[in-house]
């Protein structure tokens, strides 16, 4: 029999038993939806986690204070061994496209009957270039506000929000930082949540020698960020800071750096290759299923070799061969499979959306997902109907004729 008439006969068996053939595909439909679903889920959060590490800025490290201590960006901590002038160094070397020094500060922002704590991040020009963040009023600050310390302030979208909820324009508008009059000279675009959670538009930035002379009284840093030229350039630059920094540091022989110099492009790998490991482990849990549903497959298809044997029998006598028959049982178990996977891919998609909008968790679907998905139960379906289509064509026709249910 040629292929297209064994689909016919695999079709018409199904629908000769609809509610039977439903019940076995329900286990392939439930195991394709939840391995893309599992797989949306962990692609979606690989993607979230590459797309907030991008936000921090494009081929970027950062230099922290303390040997190896890695602290939370802009964490007040206890080693103050970072300068401006430490900054303008490492900004003169080779392949550095930028060299930002940043500073915070806690902030208690008052504007006329409107109080709001958030963070004041001392900082220069560049700062918008490094983090690609675009403003959506106004403008942010010059170099002339960082050599003269000006009283200018650039807010975050939820301060701007918080400050003036009737929504009128900001800029030009005097606020109070920590009992300093400020002027608002820009309000930047939304940017959404971080990596921990936090909300990147609650910061309030205004120019770092502000931050130093008239809001802490210090002349050190606490993160210097550097945006080197290529990304491929990034493990040279680094090594360059480091020799930069102990011979500046007067650091020499076996001392330990009193900096550290972390490159967000492993921090990234290190994150991406965490969900790779979970996506695999939850599309390896979802995929038990498709097991299930195999077996089931199987169990079903056997039932119909039972049923069918004088109907196998009569086909084998008028000269049907056993190829014949094995491909028949075969197809239709492959038919069943995939009738059940095209339905498990729309459940499946269907599901990562709700989980989407209700549970708020980030899902991502790929081609490769569904493609996957949809391999693995045709897989399923050769592998668990071979054996009953290799018995339905092992059988004696003269046995089979003489067969009685």
């Amino acid at each position: 029999m040629k292929l297209i008439n064994n689909v016919e006969v695999a079709i018409n068996g199904i629908r000769a038993n609809k509610l039977r053939s439903s019940l076995t595909m329900l286990g392939i439909i439930i195991g394709v939806a939840a391995v893309i679903v599992m797989i949306s889920v962990g692609q979606g959060a690989g993607k979230k986690i590459s797309d907030q590490i991008s936000s921090m800025g494009s081929n970027l490290l950062m230099v922290f204070p303390g040997a190896g201590q890695g602290p939370v960006r802009g964490a007040s901590g206890s080693v103050n061994t970072l300068t401006l002038e430490d900054a303008k160094a490492i900004g003169r070397q080779s392949m550095v496209s930028n060299a930002v020094p940043e500073l915070s500060t806690s902030a208690t922002v008052v504007c006329e009957n409107q109080t709001w704590t958030s963070q004041a991040n001392g900082t220069t020009p560049e700062m918008q270039s490094i983090k690609n963040w675009p403003i959506s009023l106004g403008s942010f600050f010059t170099d002339d506000d960082v050599t003269s310390a000006g009283l200018v302030a650039v807010l975050g979208k939820t301060v701007a929000d918080n400050l003036f909820p009737s929504g009128g324009n900001p800029v030009g508008q005097t606020i109070r930082i920590n009992k300093l009059a400020f002027t608002v000279v820009g309000v930047l675009a939304s940017k959404g949540a971080a990596m921990a959670g936090q909300d990147q538009d609650d910061v309030i930035y205004v120019p770092i020698t502000t931050v130093q002379k008239r809001m802490m009284g210090i002349n050190y840093v606490r993160v210097i960020n550097v945006q080197t030229e290529k990304e491929n350039s990034m493990a040279y630059v680094q090594s360059s800071i480091e020799d930069l920094l102990r011979e500046r540091h007067r650091i020499t022989g076996s001392k330990p750096d009193d900096f550290n110099v972390r490159n967000l492009t492993s921090v990234l790998e290190a994150a991406q290759a965490a969900t790779g490991t979970m996506t695999l482990l939850l599309a390896s849990v979802a995929a038990v299923s498709l097991l299930v549903g195999g077996i089931g497959i199987m169990n079903i298809m056997l039932v119909s070799v039972t049923e069918r044997t004088r109907e196998i029998g009569l086909r084998m006598a008028v000269g049907a061969t056993e190829d014949n028959i094995r491909n028949q049982f075969l197809v239709e178990a492959l038919v069943l499979c995939m009738a059940g996977g095209i339905a498990g891919i729309l459940t499946g998609i269907a599901g990562a959306k709700i989980i989407s909008k209700f549970a708020g968790w980030s899902t991502y679907i790929t081609i490769y997902s569904i493609v996957i998905s949809v391999g693995f139960s045709a897989a399923i379906g050769v592998f668990f109907g071979y054996y009953p289509a290799k018995k339905a064509a092992s059988l004696d026709p003269i046995e089979a004729l003489r067969f009685e249910k």
